[in-house]
């Protein structure tokens, strides 16, 4: 092969500075380098080989860089006059990365480290450097060596040392800074010594990224718990595709292992698999499997060991890894590397941390992040389906154990209550006959154990209630229980995933219900039986109502006819108001009264709901009021009453007796409405606190991807609505599977998408903006009203340029531009092509830019001339004069500077003849353009004035003073005489003084649509 020239070889090590960190960067630069040595070009191979240890200091395979480094080190000594200043430098520079990289490896003896940081003393005195630099890598040895002596002597010294080139940015020095006290358990200073990076005053290629990481637990442990999930969300996605930053992700892992957000780790664990086989930095590794075996360990005591869990290739015995067996691989590898690293350093610090580490105990019991979630729980060691254990002490089941008769005394009193812990105080009772070795429950008691089992199922559970309810039903038969048998058969109907929708699920919850008034009428059913039955079936037929399912009957009679039933229903209850459950019955029958009425009857429904809350609580069980408190708050919300709708909410949410006995469920509903009461710019910001706890308590409900989705999305609007792009990010990938899977409406997926968009392009990342964009774009598509779909392309447009896709982002500008004309939009479609033409010069070059302009002015000035009013007429004359001087702008493009006669050569010269050309063309423009704004009258004030300053300013550039003197004279009375509410005129007026002094003669151009 050919050699290559030197200035080719060069300009590829430039290039690698805009290629990512890894594998690919490292063996670029290694060919690159093995290039640069075969010209014998010395200076070369010296830009090639800092560019090597540069690649591999940033990289997991950072223990290659001390060959290319001291090769770096004997050429300097050797042939110094081969180094420029920046090589120097570099080279100084460099000592640190060789330093940390070192002590990074436990093949790396510690007499060689000792040594690096001597020989970087001695050369940083030698070229008059301060020893700031060497005082912060002594310190960070010392720390890793676990002297704490030592650490000290020299965090001291490096405070004291002066700051210089040689010095960290500030970022990494308050990183440091912050570790100091993080190694002495002061939460709070780190906290406040990481604040100026936290807060993005200082920042660097390294930071936020690795202080976001080591400020989570401090701030769960000292409470600040939405700091904390904002660190995290912020900070994972910062890391998560940079190979670099394995113990940084680790710390996330780590995170989530103490929060309770295990499946979070596991997450994190699946979708970091790439970091396994990665071995060149053994502390990082060390690091990785630290936290690992932590969320192993985790894993394992809730109960779940044998789940299966991603880990590296190949896994055991050709099976896949279980947590079980991930812990025992991660621990082991684990403490192999850290007894290395202690033979190494001659003492345990490294053993000593990742034994602390590995059992830490959990910092809370969970810290909701509003991400998607599984409910993790208990695995065998789990009280059972549908327990719920919250509100049992405030029941007095605290740690003392009660006798199993008090035990199923309480669950029996539970179960008349319809109490939300009756699950798990039957729970406690079969525990307590199973410890004593007693009987096991009789018919009656077993009967109620199972539906209040299978009444505590969680939304994606339902379908197991079919089995339980119908077991409850057959123990119910053989208790005498017939009625009740009756009303399990019906709820076991309903648990069907079809329920909804088959038709004959009224038919037959009419059945059960005849047969129940039958026994009834013998003395053989409870009242509560036949009322329960009754309301099951007018729920049954509401739904096919709500849900849209065709009936013989029209839909207003059909309402007719179950708003009779529900009275009727109401009437005969009342005859017998002695029994709770009774008049739980009335409560729930007038709640749906509500529910019928709402649409057409608003002020109806809340007197209903108002009537429906209190009758729940009359009746001794205040939580079957949650329902009609949520529709009650909902109503008044959508009538405007937000005050009133919160007042609702906040009396549940307030009361300390209440919130313990919600159903996840309820309560993540009642969050979410309480966030809808909060919006708008002056909101307080727990609106963001309560949509992470509805989100929460929606997985923990089993409905992620619904309730939970809607929650997401408002909380991902809500982050992007604040600026607070990276959450919204992470919170918007996480909702959209369910938002375009789980039967959302459409309009839902846009929002989430366009969302997205705005935060990615707010994070520097266009593609994955552009991309949202085009998705939300072609959702769009079909709606009626094509304005989404034109804006939605164009904003796709825009973000394609940005990312520097010139031929994709041409395509959809021209694609909006055809939208925006089909729709009559002609003032967009102009906006649409001056942009197109801006992309133009940018790939084609001023000339196809100015051919894009031309097409944007025709269709301007048709379309002025065909404006149907006046208002249409004027914006059309302000769009064309925005066009004009655009074009303007676009001329002085192939000007190189001011024309030359202007500069004192002469004006035949060939670019001075090209830059008076420019000039006039665009002198000419600029006069069209005032023209323009001038007939559109006070409209086009904001835009006259300073097209007339850029003529002033062409006039001038073209040498033409006296012209632009006697212009800028008339602007400048002109604009004195005129209201000037901001001082914008005023600013103006005097550029235009300047110029009538013969001031500034250079125009100032710009460029946008």
């Amino acid at each position: 092969m050919t050699a290559r020239p030197s200035h080719e070889i060069r300009a590829d090590v430039l290039r690698l500075d805009d290629e990512p960190y890894g594998s690919a960067r490292n063996a670029r630069a290694e060919a690159l380098t093995d290039e640069a040595a075969a010209t014998g070009d010395r200076p070369l191979l010296v830009e090639a080989l800092t560019a090597l240890v540069h690649a591999y200091s940033f990289s997991a395979e950072c223990d290659k860089m001390f060959v290319p480094f001291a090769r770096l080190l004997r050429l300097y000594d050797e042939h110094p006059a081969d180094f420029d200043e920046e090589d120097v430098h570099q080279l100084h520079w460099m000592f640190k990365w060789v330093a940390g990289d070192a002590r990074q490896q436990h093949d790396v003896p510690l007499a060689s480290i000792e040594e690096w940081l001597t020989e970087m003393r001695r050369r940083y005195r030698v070229a008059g450097y301060s020893e700031r630099a060497v005082h912060g890598c002594e310190f960070m040895l010392a720390r890793h060596l676990g002297d704490t002596a030592r650490a000290a002597r020299a965090h001291a010294a490096w405070t004291a040392a002066a700051r210089d080139e040689m010095s960290d940015c500030l970022a990494c020095e308050c990183a440091l800074d912050g570790l100091r006290s993080l190694e002495r358990g002061e939460d709070a200073d780190a906290l406040e010594r990481w604040g100026p990076v936290l807060d993005g005053t200082h920042g660097c290629n390294r930071e936020p990224h690795e202080t976001l990481a080591w400020s989570l637990l401090p701030l769960v442990r000292l409470g600040r718990t939405d700091q904390a999930r904002a660190h995290h969300l912020r900070g994972y996605r910062m890391v998560r595709s940079d190979e670099t930053f394995g113990p940084v992700v680790a710390l996330h892992i780590e995170f989530c292992a103490l929060t309770g957000n295990e499946p979070r780790g596991l997450e994190i664990l699946a979708e970091q698999g790439a970091r396994w086989p990665r071995t060149g930095d053994p502390l990082a590794r060390h690091d990785w499997l630290v936290s690992t075996a932590l969320l192993m360990r985790r894993l394992v005591e809730l109960g779940h060991g044998d789940r299966p869990v991603p880990g590296p290739a190949p896994a055991p015995s050709g099976q896949g890894w279980t947590a079980a067996t991930l812990l025992d691989h991660a621990r082991t590898e684990a403490l192999d590397l850290a007894a290395r690293f202690d033979r190494r350093n001659g003492t345990t610090a490294v053993s000593d941390r990742a034994h602390r580490a590995m059992t830490a105990k959990p910092l809370c019991g969970a810290l909701p992040l509003g991400l998607r979630g599984e409910a993790l729980g208990l695995g065998a060691e789990a009280p059972g389906p549908g327990a719920d254990t919250s509100g049992l002490e405030a029941e007095g089941f605290g740690e003392d154990r009660q006798p199993p008769h008090q035990l199923l005394l309480r669950a029996r009193e539970f179960t008349r209550l319809s109490h939300p812990s009756a699950g798990a105080a039957w729970q406690q009772v079969i525990e307590a006959l199973v410890a004593r070795g007693e009987v096991s429950l009789g018919d009656g008691d077993r009967a109620d154990q199972l539906d209040a089992v299978a009444l505590g199922l969680g939304a994606d559970q339902v379908g197991h209630g079919v089995g339980l309810f119908r077991q409850a039903a057959e123990c119910h038969e053989r208790a005498g229980r017939h009625g009740s048998a009756l009303v399990s058969r019906a709820r076991a109907l309903l648990c069907r995933p079809d329920a909804a929708t088959a038709p004959e699920t009224p038919e037959r919850l009419g059945q059960l219900w005849a047969r129940a008034e039958a026994l009834h009428r013998e003395g053989a059913a409870r009242t509560a039986d036949v009322a329960t039955l009754w309301l099951l079936h007018c729920r049954a037929r509401a739904a096919r109502l709500a849900g849209g399912v065709p009936t013989a009957a029209d839909p207003r009679d059909e309402v007719a006819a179950l708003e009779a039933e529900l009275h009727r229903l109401i009437d005969f209850a009342r005859r017998h108001l002695d029994d709770p459950a009774v008049l739980t019955a009335i409560a729930e029958a007038t709640e749906l009264l509500g529910l019928l009425t709402v649409a057409d009857d608003p002020a109806a429904a809340v007197e209903l709901f108002r009537t429906a809350v209190a009758r729940h609580h009359e009746s001794g069980r205040p939580w079957f009021a949650a329902n009609a408190e949520i529709q009650l708050a909902t109503v008044l919300l959508s009538r405007g009453d937000g005050q009133r709708a919160a007042g609702v909410v906040r009396g549940v949410l307030d009361d300390p007796e209440r919130v313990p006995l919600l159903a996840p469920r309820d309560r993540a509903r009642f969050c979410l409405v309480l966030a809808q009461t909060l919006t708008g710019p002056d909101a307080p910001p727990e609106e963001g606190a309560l949509l992470v706890d509805a989100a929460h308590f929606a997985d923990l409900a089993g409905e992620s991807a619904g309730l939970g989705a809607l929650a997401r999305l408002r909380l991902g609007g809500y982050y992007c609505e604040r600026g607070r792009h990276d959450e919204a990010a992470a919170v918007l990938e996480a909702v959209l599977p369910d938002l375009t899977s789980a039967g959302h409406d459409p309009r839902d997926v846009v929002r989430a998408r366009v969302w997205l968009a705005h935060s990615h392009a707010s994070t520097d990342e266009p593609a994955l903006a552009a991309e949202q964009f085009a998705l939300a774009a072609d959702a769009a598509r079909d709606w009626p009203d094509q304005r989404h779909h034109a804006a939605l392309t164009q904003q796709a447009a825009r973000a394609l340029g940005l990312a520097g896709l010139g031929a994709e982002s041409l395509r959809a500008y021209e694609r909006a531009a055809e939208l925006w004309r089909g729709l009559g939009e002609h003032a967009a479609a102009v906006r649409v092509l001056r942009a197109r033409a801006w992309e133009t010069r940018g790939t084609q070059g001023p000339a196809a830019a100015e051919h894009v302009m031309a097409r944007a002015l025709d269709l301007c000035e048709r379309a002025a001339e065909s404006a149907a009013d006046d208002a249409g007429r004027t914006e059309l004359r302000i769009e064309l004069g925005r066009t004009y001087l655009q074009l303007a702008q676009l001329h002085l493009e192939r000007a190189d500077g001011p024309p030359a006669h202007a500069q004192g050569t002469h004006p035949r010269d060939r670019n001075g003849a090209a830059n008076v050309t420019a000039y006039e063309r665009a002198l000419d423009r600029a006069r069209l353009a005032a023209e323009a704004f001038g007939a559109c009258g006070t409209a086009g004030h904001g835009d006259l004035f300073p097209a007339e300053l850029l003529a002033v300013r062409l006039e001038s550039g073209l040498g033409r003073h006296t012209a632009a003197a006697e212009r800028a004279a008339r602007l400048a009375a002109r604009l004195r005489g005129l209201p000037d509410q901001d001082g914008s005129l005023a600013e103006i007026a005097a550029l235009c003084d300047e110029f009538a002094r013969g001031g500034d003669q250079h125009p100032r151009g710009g460029d946008g649509a």
